[in-house]
């Protein structure tokens, strides 16, 4: 059967064995409600559960108080968080599992009411005109504070800060939201990134910021346990509107990754339909794999068939998958059985609670007691 399906084979991530290629990608799933956004019991059950994945990654996880963009997301920058994810990682390792947390900062897509009435964070004034979740339910985002350099500065120590306390509770490896129209994205877009500095501009100039990133957790973490997170082709939503130079800028910076040796790049295909703009990529896959020299993940879109497809052909390493592990926490062990995959329950995605979160079922209920 695993013959079949390349999916089900393990692979070299550098020093790390992967157990297959079916990755689980990172997902916002608001269950860290309480003030000190604390990972909890919850999450320790929830990743457990999920360790048969060639390697998890976890949920965005802010940085700082400042990177704050959505209630009841887990943070990694406090003592406390700490803690909390070290009893995460040590249950995952408990099962074989290999886990990396993303290190995020949600930049303009965040609100005042996350920081006691402060503007949020951005590398311009532009308000990115969508819903920020608020304790108060969806908001509309507000134009956002222009970043002065030394908050840039600042930002990438928190960058630093937070891959520190990572490694402190065990995780295996870091991947940075450079993604979705968050921060980093955000210095990325000509559209959101009107400065005029070093920071701004051309197109090195608007990718500085992320390479001072990465630059900096690498005196943290070896670089072949980082991944970053990019997605080249994202239009209409989630405040970015791609340009001319969108493509052009993200070939540059994803033929600057091959002077890294990190562990993966994470590209996602696009979320809205891009084929009548001919300034975009439809295929990511297909047209970065000539470009990047390291282990290329794929994301969006795939089921089984697709995913074997695409490791197949040679456009990708991995594959990962979001949804369908919501609902079926043992996906690689119902892909080697080509079992029934059982559907999610899109109402509980983001609600508190176990509901929709760790009550999905394996295909066999593991014995009492375990």
């Amino acid at each position: 059967m695993k013959d079949n399906q390349p999916l089900l084979e393990p692979y070299q991530l550098e020093d790390l064995t992967l157990n297959n290629r079916v990755i689980m990608a990172p997902m916002t799933r608001n269950r860290a409600d309480n003030l000190a956004n604390v990972p909890t019991d919850l999450h320790v059950k929830y990743y457990k559960q999920r360790s048969g994945a060639g390697l998890i990654i976890t949920e965005g996880s802010q940085i700082s108080e400042r990177a704050v963009g959505y209630i009841n997301t887990p943070g990694i920058y406090t003592e406390a968080q700490t803690e909390a994810w070290k009893k995460v990682t040590e249950a995952v390792h408990e099962e074989g599992g290999k886990i990396f947390i993303q290190l995020w900062h949600c930049g303009r897509m965040s609100h005042p009411k996350f920081h006691e009435g402060n503007k949020p964070l951005a590398p311009s004034a532009v308000n990115p005109n969508e819903k920020s979740y608020t304790p108060d339910g969806f908001e509309d985002t507000v134009e956002p504070k222009a970043m002065t350099v030394s908050e840039i500065k600042e930002t990438v120590q928190e960058f630093k800060k937070a891959a520190q306390c990572a490694k402190d509770a065990g995780f295996d490896g870091v991947e940075i939201h450079s993604s979705n129209g968050y921060l980093i994205h955000q210095f990325f877009n000509k559209n959101s990134n009107k400065r005029t500095d070093e920071y701004g501009g051309n197109i090195a100039n608007r990718a500085r910021f992320f390479f001072e990133v990465i630059d900096a957790i690498i005196e943290v973490w070896e670089e072949n346990r980082i991944g970053v997170r990019l997605n080249p082709s994202l239009n209409g939503t989630f405040g970015i509107t791609a340009t001319e130079e969108t493509i052009p800028t993200f070939d540059f910076i994803i033929n600057k990754l091959n002077a890294y040796n990190l562990a993966y790049l994470h590209l996602s295909e696009p979320f809205t339909d891009v084929s009548e703009i001919d300034y975009l990529v439809s295929d990511i896959a297909k047209h970065y794999r000539p470009i990047y020299k390291g282990t290329l993940m794929i994301n969006a879109g795939f089921d089984q068939e697709k995913g074997n497809k695409v490791i197949k052909e040679g456009h990708a390493d991995l594959v990962s998958y979001a949804k369908l592990f919501i609902s079926n926490p043992d996906l690689p062990n119902r892909f080697e059985k080509n079992a029934e995959l059982a559907d999610w329950n899109e109402d509980t995605f983001y609600t508190p609670g176990a509901k929709g979160y760790t009550d999905y079922p394996k295909l066999q209920q593991e014995p009492a007691g375990k």
